[in-house]
């Protein structure tokens, strides 16, 4: 019988406005928009994919590094759905068939907390979360020639297109592989 899981409190919520990552390297994580083609993030996502499979393998997967920072687990919930975001935007982005779009808002915090990723099974997240990878890759592989700029506006305004969409997304998936490594 396992252990019961007891919840390690809120983490600090995190509300930076990251997309500075595609005008200039990120310091941190050392992900470089400008040298990364959106065609090649399929292939990204899935690699990214097997990496985190292997950190949610380890003993330590529920040991958060510091108070108010996630665990390997929380940041694969986070990026499970990261993936299921990411992938519905650029859905939303190709079936306005170059018309600006809208994105909803989504509070990561908030999805954390109400999902309390903390109390999720490993073995159960590492099967969504390839399975998400594996969805969103397929979906990243749709856009062709001027599709990669149709336009698209976050809900606090940020401005993005299909192909700052893609670096934007894979920054964040490079980054939490940072995160739960180093």
């Amino acid at each position: 019988m396992s252990e019961p899981v007891t919840d390690p409190g809120p983490s600090t919520p995190d509300d930076a406005d990251w997309t500075w990552v595609l005008t200039r390297p990120c310091p941190d994580c050392g992900f470089d928009a400008a040298a990364t083609d959106p065609a090649a993030v399929p292939g990204i996502l899935r690699d990214a994919s097997r990496r985190y499979a292997v950190r949610l393998g380890r003993d330590d997967v529920r040991t958060r590094p510091a108070e108010g920072v996630w665990s390997p687990l929380e940041y694969a919930c986070h990026v499970r759905d990261v993936c299921d975001v990411m992938r519905g935007r650029l859905e939303q982005i190709l079936a306005g068939e170059g018309s600006l779009v809208q994105f909803a808002n989504w509070d990561q915090d908030e999805t954390a907390v109400e999902a309390q990723y903390w109390r999720s099974d490993p073995e159960v997240v590492a099967r969504e979360l390839t399975e998400a990878f594996e969805r969103a890759a397929t979906a990243y592989a749709l856009p062709s020639g001027t599709q990669w700029e149709w336009p698209a506006l976050r809900s606090n305004g940020s401005p993005f297109t299909a192909r700052t969409l893609a670096l934007y997304f894979v920054h964040d998936i490079h980054h939490h592989l940072w995160d739960v490594t180093s």
